[in-house]
Formats: C-alpha cells, structure tokens, sequence
C-alpha cells in the first residue's frame, strides 16, 4: 500500500479502526511524525487528541540505530541484544539516556504549551506513529499509556515490517497495521512525501485538538469528565474509602463491587464508570476491603460481609446532597455481583437495579428468590463454566425483572477487542432505563 503523504495514510488508518467498535477512546500521536497521522485518526472518531513523548535511546557511534527508548513517567526500554552487539558500556548508555531525558521533558512542555496531559485512566488509548522500524519507541508509548492506567492499549500505524506483532504484541491488546510488506526496509517506503515534521506542526496540531476539545466542553459536544471527590465509608469497625464522581445534572447513582483481586483502582471498572458519567449517571467506586482484610483470601468470598460492605456504602450516599435524593443501582464483577445481588435482597438497602459482569450469582445462594431490584447478567460467550452459573441462578431469579445477555467472544474479563465496550452498553441502557428519579425501587 502506497501512501501521498501522513494524512493520507491517517484517514486511511482511521477507516480501519472504525471497525474496531471501540467507544470514546483517546489518541496519542508520537512526535513527531505520528502526530499528521493521529490527527486525522482523532478527527475521524471524534477522539480527543494528545502527545505522547518518546526519545529513542541511539548507539553512540550510530545514532539511527535504535538501543532503547525512554518516555514519561520514567518509563525506560532497552534492546539488551543491540546493546550487546554494539559493545555500549554503562557509562555510555547513562550519557545517552540523560541527553535523551532532558530533550524528552523539553519537549513534552513545548508540544503542550502548559496543558496538562488527557487523562488516560480506564479509558481505551489508541497509540499513533506514522510507521514501525525497530519497534523500540512504540513499545515504550505503550508501556507509558499502561502506567497511566489505560484500560486497553492499541497500536495503529500505516506500515510496520511482517514480524511486528510478534515484536510488539505483548505490549498492545490490538495491533493494526494497514501494510506489512514482504520487503520492508524502512518507514519511508510507503510514502510519496515523507518530509520530516517540524516542531511548530505538533504544537499547532495540539493547540487545535485542544481548543476544539474546549469547544466540546462548552457546549458543542460530550461534557467533560466529572471531578472526583474522596468519601470515608464506615463499616462495622473498618472505614473504607471510595471515588465518588457526579457529573452535572446527574440522574441516578452506580455503586461498583468490584470482584476479587480487584481495587476501586480497576481499570476496567473505572472505564465502565467513565461511560455511565457520560450518559449522566453518578458513580461510586470504593475497595470493599481494608489493605489488611484483603490479605486474608477467605474474605474475598465471604459474601454476607461483602454484601453488609455493599449495604453501607449506599447508606452513606445520603450523606451526599448532591445524590442523597437520586436512585441506587449496583454494577458487580465477579466475586462483587454475589455481593450486589445479596445486598439488593436486604430490606431497606434502596438498590433500584443491579447489573453483574462476569458474575458469580451462585453465591448469593439463597438470597437470590428475595431480590426485587431488575437484574441484568451479562457473561462472555467464552465464559462457559460462569455461563452456566448464571443460567442457573438466572431461575432463581423469581421476585425481579431480570435478563441474560451474552457477548460473544467475550471471556470471563473481557479483554477482547469490543467486548467490554459492550458491557458498557447494556449497563448504560440498564440503568437509565431503571434509575428514574423520583421512583421508589422495586
């Protein structure tokens, strides 16, 4: 595939990654060729658009050969195998690498003129660079995007040599490449006009991604992100602690019961619960354990104190005036569906509807019959030992309106491509559907 210049090979690009299903996902350009690129595919999703700084880590003796990359956050990577080829000392790479910083953390403030970083948290990232050579910048974007808790990472470029995914695969949950020729050599060869990006076009390509971003926000399209706010939970004689984020307007409250092994930290999670702002729905992600109760595992699935947990933290949005009046729903993973279900089935407790990812409603045993509140399963296709434990206790589901969905491809984390962007889905439609001001649960 031939392409006239990067913003050609952009709007190309961003043709294939609409097929990808992804939902509200951030892009990052790397400096500076990848950002011509990035722009077009920002604009064709209507994504917002940031940098992500990257320095390649040169032989001494050989600049255009790549040893490793640095970028933010103090991500370092290394080729251990060029560096042994190349007989580069530890002294050598030190100089290297503190060149490389200082230009990489000039740059970062010049490319965004002040601007803090697009916040990456639970969301989906796109990386953008205008082709692959070594791979070494590209792994590093990833690992950064990673750091900054991203929930899933895909890499997309024009051009990239055959054996890129088996290079780069452990570091991307999707790779998409639009040509990887037989007789790759270099980037430039699939490009008519490949003149190199001066520094005055990345800072004008943020300025206007961010101005248009700014426009958004005014009024033009999605609202901005709520702000969180820290609340103390108390329970019985612990004191937990939860994110709670009301976006203006806000018609109804989710509470997050995340599984086990899991934080109020969770990605995935936090991605969910970012789509729910979006659809004008509160959320409450707090760690249903204390740091010391976590290390024990038996508490992981003791269901009756999860579920008392579960129990207070709703409780204590009445505390909160600007949701002490709204709805309640539960969104539950896992081990922490059990908990939901368990907790919507306590008189009193005001859960007006319940969605389970991936769930383990078996544990909820018997409390199943007594929960009122309209329950959603959603399980992965691939999932067949917890589909099966759903499709039982959906039977028992006696008192509620109640349904199973299933997502194809999909297994127990969901963390293939568009799966959990389903999820989010059906739990946004769920709760706007249920959570109505104004109406007492069921």
């Amino acid at each position: 595939m031939y392409f006239t210049d990067r913003s050609d090979a952009g709007r190309k690009l961003a043709d294939r990654l609409t097929r990808l299903g992804t939902e509200a996902p951030v892009v990052l350009g790397l400096p500076r060729g990848g950002l011509p690129v990035a722009v077009e595919v920002a604009t064709r999703l209507h994504a917002p658009l940031d940098v992500i700084v990257v320095r390649k880590l040169g032989v001494p003796f050989q600049p255009e050969l790549g040893m490793g990359a640095i970028g933010e956050e103090g991500v370092r990577v290394v080729n251990d195998e060029v560096v042994r080829a190349a007989g580069v000392t530890p002294r050598e790479m030190e100089t290297v690498e503190r060149r490389e910083r200082a230009e990489l953390d000039r740059r970062a403030h010049r490319y965004r003129g002040g601007r803090p970083p697009v916040r990456l948290a639970g969301r989906t990232v796109i990386v953008v660079d205008d082709g692959i050579a070594t791979g070494s910048t590209a792994q590093a974007a990833c690992r950064i995007a990673r750091e900054r808790g991203a929930a899933r990472v895909v890499l997309a470029v024009p051009v990239a040599p055959p054996d890129w995914t088996v290079r780069l695969g452990p570091y991307a949950d999707d790779l998409v490449a639009l040509d990887t020729p037989a007789n790759f050599f270099a980037v430039g060869q699939a490009y008519a006009d490949f003149e190199q990006t001066t520094d005055e076009e990345v800072v004008d390509c943020l300025r206007r991604a961010a101005e248009a971003r700014a426009g958004r926000a005014d009024g033009d399209g999605p609202p901005p992100a709520p702000a969180e706010r820290e609340i103390r939970i108390p329970s019985g004689g612990a004191v937990l602690v939860g994110d709670l984020a009301v976006p203006a307007g806000a018609t109804g409250t989710v509470v997050f019961a995340h599984g086990s092994g899991s934080s109020r930290r969770s990605p995935r999670n936090r991605w969910v619960a970012a789509e729910l702002n979006r659809a004008g729905l509160a959320t409450l992600l707090f760690d249903l354990l204390t740091e010391d109760e976590a290390l024990e595992r038996a508490n992981v699935f003791d269901t009756a104190l999860l579920a008392g947990r579960l129990a207070d933290a709703v409780r204590r949005l009445a505390d909160e005036p600007d949701v002490a009046d709204l709805p309640v729903g539960c969104f539950g993973a896992s081990t922490g569906a059990a908990a939901a279900l368990w907790a919507a089935a306590e008189p009193g407790t005001r859960i007006a509807a319940v969605v389970s990812r991936g769930g383990r409603p078996d544990l909820a045993g018997a409390r199943l019959s007594e929960v009122t509140a309209p329950t959603l399963l959603v399980v992965g296709g691939w999932d067949e030992l917890v589909l099966e434990l759903n499709r039982r206790a959906q039977t028992q589901l006696v008192s509620c309106e109640n349904r199973l969905e299933v997502v194809p491809g999909a297994t127990h984390l969901f963390e293939e491509p568009g799966t959990l962007e389903a999820v989010a889905r059906l739990a946004r439609q769920w709760f706007t559907d249920h959570l109505v001001p104004g109406t007492p649960p069921k």
